[in-house]
């Protein structure tokens, strides 16, 4: 029986880079025998056009029947005036928490070809290979109450509300202590404890799991100093696991120490590793058409989503080195170009990929 993926292009450049990372898809489903089936679907922007919604219940559906999801990228200025609760990344974040993908995996990996790249002295991210692990459907991004509203001065006040359940912090906790065991063994757990109860809480029930977890070395950091860390030090961490806002921002910043955000896959996996797959940047509007977009993180995903949800990790190997083989030739698109560098399209990279998995 076909395993099933759904394919969700999305907006602005989602299209142009989704289009190269199906083909290298469709290229290791033929060569290894994958026996995959490929469907594709509206999120999004694309989907308010065509059906008044961000998150079509078609959509829904079919990714609730998917064995794994590949996404490209939603939102963008077009819709900035739509309701709120019609903007493209309620589709995503909708998507999200109706199939429980709780967590959310982003490495940072600086392949040693983009060292120049990295907006930090080569010296200080050469082997950089950061995993963060994010909490992707709790916290403030999807606590209630929230809102805008009138006091009685008539002065108008924003409100969020921040809140875990233990049972949430336990879910992520142990994610993150079994993929650090899977890699060298340490794990910092990113907080503000010093004034946040409930990361008082998420510290003291990761303290709780890492005695379940005897040969993972656990670590804690406030997240201010953590995010001075990625930038002074990132290479004395391994493993990083932080509640939503926090991950957010943290995985942005260690994104760029890896010389583009353009290079950065992403999995968001629910509890028994189905997951939707994505390149971490955003639809980059002001690019979009041109063909210079950079497919490397969308094809990275695929890697991801064949390792994480299909268990094929001789194919997610023979894409990762095929990546790795095109570095090495020089080429580069623009994000990742430096001084002297031919920056090469869209599509000649991805074509590039392909032919280096033939190689």
């Amino acid at each position: 029986m076909a395993r099933r993926i759904l394919v969700l292009p999305g907006d602005y450049i989602g299209p142009e880079i989704m289009a190269e990372a199906v083909k290298v898809l469709e290229a290791v489903n033929d060569r290894f025998d994958l026996g995959l089936s490929l469907e594709q679907g509206l999120l999004g922007g694309d989907a308010i056009d065509a059906e008044g919604t961000p998150l079509p219940e078609a959509t829904l559906a079919a990714a609730r029947a998917a064995d794994a999801i590949l996404l490209g990228a939603v939102g963008g200025p077009k819709w900035d005036s739509v309701e709120r609760h019609l903007r493209p990344e309620r589709g995503l974040l909708g998507l999200r928490k109706e199939l429980e993908l709780f967590g959310n995996l982003r490495p940072a990996l600086l392949y040693p070809q983009l060292a120049e790249a990295s907006s930090l002295k080569a010296e200080l991210v050469a082997g950089l290979d950061i995993l963060i692990v994010r909490e992707l459907t709790g916290g403030i991004y999807f606590g209630e109450p929230r809102g805008i509203r009138t006091l009685e001065n008539g002065e108008r006040e924003g409100f969020n509300t921040y809140v875990y359940r233990e049972s949430e912090i336990r879910r992520i906790g142990h994610l993150a202590f079994r993929l650090a065991q899977q890699r060298g063994g340490r794990l910092c757990s990113v907080d503000k404890s010093n004034v946040l109860e409930v990361t008082v809480l998420w510290r003291e029930i990761m303290e709780e799991l890492g005695k379940e977890y005897p040969d993972v070395e656990l670590s804690h950091m406030y997240v201010d100093n953590a995010a001075m860390q990625l930038v002074r030090a990132p290479k004395q961490f391994d493993v990083l696991v932080t509640g939503n806002m926090f991950g957010d921002i943290l995985s942005d910043a260690a994104a760029m120490l890896t010389g583009s955000i353009g290079m950065l896959p992403s999995a968001s996996l629910d509890k028994d590793g189905r997951g939707m797959y994505e390149p971490c940047h955003g639809s980059a509007p002001d690019i979009a058409g041109q063909g210079i977009a950079n497919p490397l993180a969308t094809i990275l995903s695929v890697a991801m989503m064949l390792r994480y949800s299909l268990a094929e990790p001789a194919a997610a190997e023979a894409i990762e080195q095929a990546v790795s083989r095109v570095l090495d030739q020089g080429l580069r698109t623009a994000d990742i170009a430096t001084a002297g560098q031919l920056a090469v399209s869209t599509a000649e990279m991805g074509a590039a990929v392909l032919a280096a998995l033939d190689a």
